[in-house]
């Protein structure tokens, strides 16, 4: 049986489990409490509610991110590692990333179908909600 969880869903179940505790990120906040305890309150804010931003703070989140990220051991990808030296495995390694790879296009192709789909319900949700309150704006003059 196939489990359909991603990496993100697995380190994301709780609160202490996020994606944002790493060991740069860990450093950066007990160097904040120790330099000037807001900075390090302010990390720990990151650390735990980082996920949720929005806009510009989501920016700001993606370029600390990437910036912690250099520091990570694991910036080289998994699947671009070295042969094991067994042909048939790194066979069937490539043609089971490939089709991996394939999965994961026709997911952000339903993924990008489905959020243009939940665009219009609520764009004609609030059309409908206009020519209502035009409606009852017409009915009241």
């Amino acid at each position: 049986m196939i489990h359909a969880t991603t990496a993100n869903q697995r380190n994301c179940s709780g609160p202490f489990r996020s994606r944002r505790w790493t060991p740069f990120n860990t450093v950066v906040m007990i160097l904040g409490f120790v330099l000037f305890w807001p900075l390090g309150l302010a990390m720990l804010a990151y650390i735990v509610w980082g996920d949720r931003m929005t806009g510009n703070l989501a920016t700001a989140r993606d370029k600390m991110d990437s910036f912690g990220s250099k520091f990570s051991r694991e910036r080289r990808p998994h699947h671009h590692a070295h042969a094991t030296g067994n042909a048939a495995f790194d066979e069937y390694r490539s043609a089971e990333l490939a089709r991996l790879e394939e999965e994961r296009r026709k997911l952000n192709e339903m993924r990008a179908e489905f959020d243009e789909f939940v665009n219009n319900v609520r764009r004609a949700k609030d059309q409908k909600e206009f020519d209502k309150f035009m409606a009852s704006r017409d009915a009241s003059e």
